[in-house]
């Protein structure tokens, strides 16, 4: 959401703007002031539409749930932060000019989890059968540089979020809401795999901790107040829409221009970590079959498979036929404070309880990311050859 709606991007607030008419692009990217952002879908003349409230719609998981939710005949209300830079490209392909208001079926709000105000504002305003928190700064490099930071958004903003669920819930009490809390894999930290749901906490960052607060505190408030609340344990999952700054991402992006010419190295951390890769479109139909179950429980979501660094650099370079070895320069600036050696789930629960399984295996993953980044490196080349770019951005 606000202050959490771009993972990738800090607060830019030194204009004036109407929190009620939020500036969104157009798709030729043209800016125009306009009062939602909307997706198309057909209405349904017979049953009334779920409503849906998501935190954190314009990242990765946010762009991925709301497409799946919109499939699935929601109404689509996103809570974003107010920044001077435009952060929802991954939300454009479902922009309408939102005058077609009876097909205005996904709109953003101005919001912040920070803001506990706005939050139960927007609550009591929209009313929704559904609310996914999917907000963060969720960055765990980052979080080492500002954990303060990223305590308030992820851990208190979740329970900021929470309790906004649960007095707008005392105020209306015909209402019901279930709610979803996006756990990460992070928090077992340094415990041995394969983790599960019972497997122990053992964050080894700020992130991984806010995360863990996050987490219990979703559980209090399901055994305190009997909310509807899930807490989803999702492992890593990438997709051709994860932020570039991610590993999984840089690779494959390195890759893309040092296949066209652009850049010749690329500077990474620990290769021996290893991680349990999913794509991010399987994990978000995890998230809304957890709210579909008569009981609120906890879930841990995984392909039950992990890779290396060094692995998924193998596979990536080896998709355009280069050996990662002639590029790949280690920097020891990327490694960690406290590292996480492993990590590995044990989605059974998952599989058993909501017929859940990933769709998409490790090898596709990765290549649907370099076949993306490929495209968008010749696409950029051509900026460069026509004197619009500077080539040496990168080494």
């Amino acid at each position: 959401m606000a202050s959490t709606i771009n993972h990738d991007q800090q607060h830019q607030d030194n204009e004036t703007s109407d929190a009620t008419n939020p500036r969104t692009p157009t798709q030729n990217g043209s800016p125009t002031t306009t009062t939602t952002f909307s997706a198309l879908i057909p209405p349904s003349p017979d049953t009334p539409r779920k409503v849906a409230l998501i935190t954190g719609i314009t990242g990765q998981d946010g762009s991925y749930l709301t497409e799946f939710l919109l499939k699935k005949g929601y109404s689509v209300h996103g809570l974003i932060r107010r920044s001077s830079n435009f952060n929802t490209q991954r939300l454009d392909h479902l922009y309408i000019d939102p005058h077609n208001s009876s097909k205005a079926l996904m709109k953003l709000h101005y919001a912040d989890l920070a803001d506990a105000s706005s939050l139960r504002r927007w609550i009591d305003l929209l009313r929704p059968d559904e609310v996914y928190n999917l907000a963060a700064q969720s960055h765990v490099a980052v979080s080492f540089e500002i954990p303060d930071y990223t305590a308030d958004v992820v851990a208190t903003g979740a329970l900021r979020l929470l309790e906004a669920v649960r007095s707008h819930l005392s105020d209306n009490p015909d209402r019901r809401i279930r709610y979803y809390q996006a756990g990460s894999s992070e928090m077992f930290g340094s415990t041995p795999p394969p983790q599960d749901e019972s497997s122990p906490f053992h964050p080894r960052s700020p992130y991984a901790a806010s995360k863990c607060a996050a987490h219990w505190y979703t559980v209090n408030y399901r055994e305190a107040y009997g909310i509807y609340a899930c807490n989803g344990i999702l492992f890593n999952h990438e997709s051709p829409r994860r932020g570039e700054n991610f590993v999984t991402r840089k690779i494959t992006r390195a890759v893309g221009r040092i296949k066209v010419g652009l850049q010749s190295k690329l500077f990474l951390g620990n290769l021996q970590a290893s991680r349990d890769w999913g794509f991010a479109g399987d994990y978000v139909e995890a998230m809304w079959l957890m709210l579909q179950q008569e009981e609120p429980d906890d879930y841990v979501v995984a392909t039950e498979e992990s890779h290396t660094v060094e692995e998924f650099l193998e596979k990536a370079f080896g998709c355009v036929g280069l050996d990662w070895r002639d590029h790949v320069v280690i920097d020891k600036r990327y490694f960690r404070p406290a590292e996480v050696d492993n990590l590995k789930g044990d989605s059974s629960k998952a599989r058993r309880v909501l017929g859940w399984k990933p769709r998409v295996g490790f090898g596709e993953l990765v290549g649907m990311m370099v076949e993306r980044d490929i495209d968008l490196a010749k696409r950029e080349k051509v900026l460069v050859d026509a004197g619009y770019m500077d080539a040496q951005q990168q080494p």
